[in-house]
């Protein structure tokens, strides 16, 4: 009879694995137009950079050895290939690149346009395969009304095909809307005609509206990486959107971030069109419960994700002060590739924060000891003046005060004293600290007056969990214990030392 705590080993037999997609080199002969050759050369010397970081996901890195080798030949520049990222490849590794001093990066693959600050970026997304006309085809299968409005976006590999993909069908459906990619290295054309559009070094998080002119009426959407024009009159949830790509973290964040959309999708590489079918509803429900989860926790773990995007330091600072505002304690956690045994080894805490790109924050927890939410989450756990109503926002920049989605605390006379019944428990709970209170409160101790009489106050912390643990960790004992001699260890492996009876 299997228990909580092992099994018969039959999960580890029928546990399947995900097989990366590129197994095979890219030719010599394509090196040069599929991963911008010429145009990279040219990043390189146009700005003199002498050191370079090629920042390669794994599955590319098979092709890294002649992208090196051309880049190399036309130019003077010192080149590292940086690859096993601390954390998602889709993010521009800074951090490695400045251990080896370099001053610019080229990040090639999947990227999630997260913009950054500290070092010149050239994004090399690389050409992969499809058959447009294909794409073209299940377009017009799965949207046969001429007169629908829709919106095309795409994984940031296939946006070289845009251009042709609207080409074949913007003569059939005239309020069709394509995206146009944004990686802060190319300029963005004003569909006024006008110059004074473009995207310069950055990729702009919040959606930004704006008329360019009488004549042309229309607003201009910016959201991860991405910008698309519609009419001034409408929104983005009057549109459908065709995505071209496969299933990924891409999609699913588009999905949660304009969920009142409809979607679609074609696959270039199975070469099938279908109409997306994650709930939607039933996602956000599953967010939702988090939100009580968070609500109902004392201790807070924030989870450094990324150490790369623009403004991550401004939003662990802002969570800091949004948990502590909510009677919750904090501590700050730095590690790469999370797993269900790190975060397990810190049993005191009650829920984690995910601060990353906004393609890495919906992180699945449900194998995990404690949940894992977003900032976004957090806030609405402990800012009172955010309602949830269903909208969801994956960026944790626009979150941040003068940001697009910002919503201020309120002030002492709202807070009041108040209780919150739990969803969770149908416990009470205390919803927030007075202003005065958090403002003074320092540390997990504190000195207040009572009776004229100094007393010692300490709220929930991992220090006081600590106390109550019947192990914690391994004891010095200094001078307690005996010096023995050092004996021959065991020899063999695990499953049968030798002198073990196995039978």
């Amino acid at each position: 009879m299997a228990t909580a705590f092992s099994d018969d080993g039959s999960k580890a037999i029928q546990r399947s694995t995900d097989v990366l997609e590129k197994t095979n080199r890219t030719s010599f002969r394509e090196i040069d137009v599929v991963y911008e050759i010429e145009k990279t050369c040219s990043f390189i010397t146009d700005h003199g950079f002498k050191k370079v970081a090629l920042q390669f996901p794994d599955e590319l890195l098979t092709d890294a050895p002649a992208i090196v080798s051309k880049l190399e030949k036309n130019t003077t520049a010192k080149l590292f290939i940086l690859g096993d990222t601390s954390y998602g490849s889709c993010c521009v590794d800074e951090v490695a690149a400045e251990h080896l001093e370099a001053d610019s990066i080229v990040h090639y693959g999947r990227a999630c346009l997260s913009p950054s600050r500290r070092l010149p970026v050239m994004y090399v997304f690389g050409q992969q395969p499809v058959d447009v006309h294909q794409c073209a085809a299940s377009f017009r299968v799965l949207y046969p009304d001429k007169y629908t409005h829709v919106i095309i976006l795409c994984d940031v590999i296939y946006s070289y095909v845009l251009e042709e993909l609207q080409q074949l069908l913007h003569p059939e459906y005239e309020n069709l809307v394509v995206s146009m990619i944004c990686s802060g290295q190319n300029e963005a054309t004003d569909p006024c005609g006008t110059d004074d559009f473009h995207s310069g070094g950055d990729v702009d998080s919040c959606s930004t509206f704006r008329s360019c002119s009488n004549v042309c009426n229309h607003q201009v959407i910016s959201k991860f990486g991405r910008h698309f024009t519609i009419s001034a009159n409408s929104d983005v949830k009057d549109y459908g959107i065709f995505y071209v790509g496969q299933e990924s973290l891409t999609l699913t964040n588009f999905m949660m971030t304009w969920n009142q959309c409809s979607f679609c999708s074609f696959d270039p590489v199975k070469g099938v069109g279908r109409r997306e079918t994650l709930n939607v509803n039933r996602a956000l429900m599953k967010r939702y419960y988090m939100i009580e989860r968070a609500k109902d926790a004392h201790v807070v773990g924030i989870l450094v994700g990324t150490l790369g995007v623009a403004d991550y330091l401004s939003t662990i600072g802002h969570l800091k002060s949004i948990v502590k505002q909510a009677g919750k304690k904090s501590y700050t956690f730095v590690m790469g590739k999370l797993n269900a045994a790190k975060l397990a080894n810190f049993m005191e805490v009650d829920i984690y924060v995910l601060v990353a790109c906004p393609e890495n924050s919906l992180l699945d927890s449900s194998e995990f000891y404690r949940p894992v939410i977003t900032p976004f989450e957090m806030e609405v756990a402990c800012n009172q003046a955010r309602e949830w109503t269903g909208e969801y926002i994956t960026d944790f920049r626009d979150l941040l005060p003068g940001a697009c989605c910002h919503v201020e605390f309120p002030d002492e006379a709202f807070n009041g004293e108040e209780t919150d019944v739990s969803l969770v428990t149908g416990a009470l709970r205390a919803t927030h600290l007075l202003k005065s209170e958090w403002q003074n409160k320092a540390s997990s101790t504190s000195l207040i007056h009572r009776n004229d009489a100094l007393a010692i106050t300490q709220s929930h912390s991992a220090a006081s969990f600590l106390a109550t643990r019947s192990w914690q960790g391994l004891e010095q004992k200094l001078g307690k214990t005996s010096v023995s001699k050092a004996v021959e260890g065991r020899k063999g492996i695990a499953i049968a030392y030798e002198g073990e009876d196995t039978s």
